[in-house]
């Protein structure tokens, strides 16, 4: 896939929290700049640009921007990468990451992680045990459901977020043990859920929307040059 402006991008998914092994994808993600020329016609560029085989995906610049911003845990993994994950990183991506805090609102953290956590489990409870290849995923995903709240609660109670897990064969013995049987994994929600209403936030109650649209009018002005009549 050849998507011109690339902004930043790098690697992401299991690679980047230590979980992945040798039959793993490598997932990457990364944000582009459209034209800014093409945003003033009738019918505006493609706002995301998704392959498999290899697994990547590029979101315009505005499109990441309302993710990160609706705190959104997959698109948040773009401005808090590992230096040495990063394949593309710009002048302005690095300006981007510069920024990364501004996105940040308690309620909004909350609701993505401990939502998405909350998803992952309701699929294990649901899940078709007589589908091929289910411990497998059922332990994937088990493993997800885990890093998501435990990074929620990072981000929530310090503004940082650490993609790569401490322990990462605790993570896998934690999947296997849900893989055998999903009620497992319904202890560790509920202590999350404990501890998102009794721990202190250090984020405020919105984001800071103002850096970030400083940031997307300098994205604009870079990209822009008029079309000659």
């Amino acid at each position: 896939m050849t998507v011109a402006n690339v902004l930043l991008s790098g690697i992401v998914g299991s690679t980047a929290y230590g979980l992945a092994h040798a039959g793993s994808d490598v997932d990457r993600l990364g944000m582009f700049a459209a034209p800014t020329e093409a945003l003033h016609g009738l019918h505006g560029p493609k706002e995301s640009h998704v392959t498999t085989h290899p697994d990547s995906t590029l979101h315009e610049a505005a499109k990441w921007c309302r993710l990160a911003l609706s705190c959104n845990p997959t698109a948040m993994e773009l401005a808090w990468l590992p230096d040495e994950l990063y394949e593309v990183r710009t002048p302005l991506g690095d300006e981007l990451i510069g920024v990364r805090t501004s996105f940040l609102s308690a309620k909004r953290v909350r609701d993505a992680y401990l939502g998405y956590a909350t998803q992952q489990f309701r699929r294990l409870e649901n899940r078709d045990h007589t589908a091929g290849d289910t411990h497998r995923r059922t332990a994937k995903h088990a493993r997800h459901l885990k890093r998501l709240c435990h990074q929620g609660l990072e981000l929530y109670t310090t503004g940082r977020l650490t993609l790569r897990v401490e322990n990462p064969q605790e993570y896998r013995e934690f999947g296997e043990r849900v893989a055998a049987d999903a009620s497992v994994a319904r202890p560790l929600l509920a202590y999350y859920e404990k501890a998102f209403d009794e721990t202190r936030t250090v984020l405020p109650d919105r984001p800071d929307e103002a850096p970030v649209e400083a940031w997307l009018h300098r994205v604009r002005a870079h990209f822009y040059a008029p079309v000659e009549a």
